[in-house]
């Protein structure tokens, strides 16, 4: 049996049973179109593995690890995360809108373009990521940390930072309010507060 009928059939086995697939590896699997909607996933493990197209919307995730995986045309809405560790992994344009991120680690990711509007973030910890142009717009983030993430060009409309550390994070052409209310409180180093002082169209003299 290959990867990818293991899978198939765990997903099968799932949807005969309550929706819910437990305590699995999976190994180099390429999906493509697969329907893993309001599935439950605990402590599953996927190393290396490529989704094209694949449904993911409302699927709840628990203790999972994703390592070296690739998400193409993916969507994720509404979904739930908890406990995750996802590593090395791609998700241009993914759309993620209305998730849910609990005490999750994200690992020189590169999520650019990706759609987190109106995702909750608490306790979680993003660490050499790049969200180039994604939207993280009217997001809740609480607790969570960001070190060396690439935010050029992304949109943070309505999502308050306040008590964020951005220090070391790349703020070019971020789109905020025009009173940049949402970095109120955030952490800054000098350089990114002429960025902001660019977006509000103030002049610095050197």
């Amino acid at each position: 049996m290959s990867a990818l009928e293991s899978l198939e059939q765990a997903l099968e086995e799932a949807r005969e049973g309550g929706d819910l697939m437990e305590a699995l590896t999976f190994d180099r699997i390429t999906a493509e179109a697969l329907d893993l909607s309001e599935l439950t996933c605990r402590r599953l493990s996927f190393r290396t593995c490529r989704f094209t197209g694949c449904d993911f919307s409302g699927a709840a995730f628990y203790d999972c690890d994703f390592t070296g995986c690739q998400f193409a045309e993916c969507r994720f809405p509404v979904s739930y995360w908890k406990t995750c560790r996802l590593t090395g992994c791609k998700g241009d344009g993914g759309d993620f809108r209305r998730g849910r991120f609990k005490d999750c680690a994200l690992r020189e990711c590169v999520f650019r373009y990706a759609n987190f509007t109106g995702t909750v973030w608490e306790r979680c910890a993003l660490a050499e990521c790049n969200l180039t142009e994604s939207a993280l717009a009217e997001c809740k983030i609480s607790k969570t940390t960001f070190q060396t993430v690439d935010l050029t060009g992304a949109e943070l409309f309505r999502t308050p930072l306040k008590g964020t550390d951005l220090s070391s994070c790349t703020l070019d052409r971020v789109s905020l309010s025009e009173t940049c209310a949402e970095l109120k409180g955030a952490k800054l180093h000098a350089g990114q507060a002429a960025v902001v002082a660019r977006i509000l169209g103030i002049e610095i003299v050197p």
